[in-house]
């Protein structure tokens, strides 16, 4: 293998590991996309690259530029990473909940961290950031849930990989973020076979599972609409924070996949399609590695003692 010239090269291209052996019913297989294996170790930092890219390209990011964004870990920590090799200033509006590694890599890697209130989730981390945007010109405001470079670099690389690495492929299924994944995977599924389903994995109006969203409490990420999510889904699954950490566990201790908490609800969610249909090839996205949440004790504790901290922490 030839050497690689950055580390910002080794995004994308991420292993698929079949984990048929949680699946319900034996005439469904499911294949687990593992995307912590990108270099700061999410999905998001697929989109981070896309995103800074982009901006470089239409002018906005010159040498030394400041980049400014609302993250609740995974996409700010991407973003660090890449604004290091690449020289720029970097500052994150973080809820002040979320587990300490999230914190310490993004200090890891140069980033100024924001904080905004932990009750308020990412909602409130966005709006501020919006706000804070709208004072200062000057910086780069990236904004994922708005910047189709997000669902673009999914339809180019993450949609292909799947097709190439799983042909048999009949459902997807992510988790309902900033909808990205969803969108860029779906379309280019669906435009390659549409009898391919579409599935997001979303909590319950009013429950907090960051990471994740629900639509139905009235923030629908503007990314969604412009790629015509209502179109492209199929149908949602709702998973709720206990079942998310019980199929964490499941993912570690039966596949030996030491994933984050919102892999395990995109789990739950391909175990639920799975249920539901004869037969079938599901392909779901393990977000993260779990290496992030340690601190959280989600894999040690008493599934009861974590339920009472999921209000507390911002796990996904």
């Amino acid at each position: 293998m030839a050497p690689y010239s950055s580390i910002i090269d080794l995004i994308g291209n991420t292993p698929v590991i079949e984990v048929s052996e949680l699946s319900p019913n034996p005439d469904v297989k499911i294949y687990a996309k593992l995307e912590g294996q990108n270099p700061a170790g999410s999905v998001k930092d697929r989109i981070a690259k896309s995103m800074i890219l982009d901006a470089e390209r239409d002018g906005r990011l010159i040498p030394g530029g400041t980049i400014l964004e609302p993250s609740s870990g995974n996409t700010g920590i991407a973003l660090a990473m890449i604004c290091s090799v690449k020289g720029y200033n970097l500052k994150i509006v973080l809820p002040d909940n979320v587990s300490i590694e999230r914190r310490q890599l993004l200090e890891v890697w140069g980033a100024e961290i924001i904080p905004s209130p932990g009750n308020e989730g990412s909602n409130g981390a966005v709006h501020r950031a919006l706000k804070i945007a709208e004072d200062n010109p000057e910086w780069v405001f990236l904004y994922q849930y708005g910047n189709e470079a997000n669902p673009e670099m999914h339809y180019r690389t993450t949609g292909p990989e799947i097709l190439e690495d799983v042909p048999a492929v009949s459902h997807f299924v992510a988790g309902l973020g900033t909808s990205g994944t969803l969108m860029g995977v779906g379309r280019f599924l669906k435009e390659k076979n549409p009898e391919i389903q579409i599935l997001a994995v979303e909590p319950p109006a009013g429950e907090s599972v960051e990471g994740l969203r629900s639509l139905e409490d009235g923030f629908i990420p503007p990314v969604f609409e412009k790629w015509d999510g209502w179109d492209l889904l199929d149908g949602k699954r709702i998973i709720r924070p206990i079942e998310s950490i019980e199929c964490a566990r499941k993912l570690a201790q039966t596949c030996g996949i030491f994933a984050g908490i919102s892999s395990g609800a995109a789990l739950a969610g391909a175990l639920r399609v799975a249920e539901q249909i004869e037969r079938g090839s599901i392909v779901f996205i393990v977000c993260d590695g779990g290496w992030k949440y340690l601190s959280t004790e989600a894999w040690t504790k008493p599934l009861d003692e974590v339920a009472e901290t999921i209000d507390r922490i911002i796990y996904f």
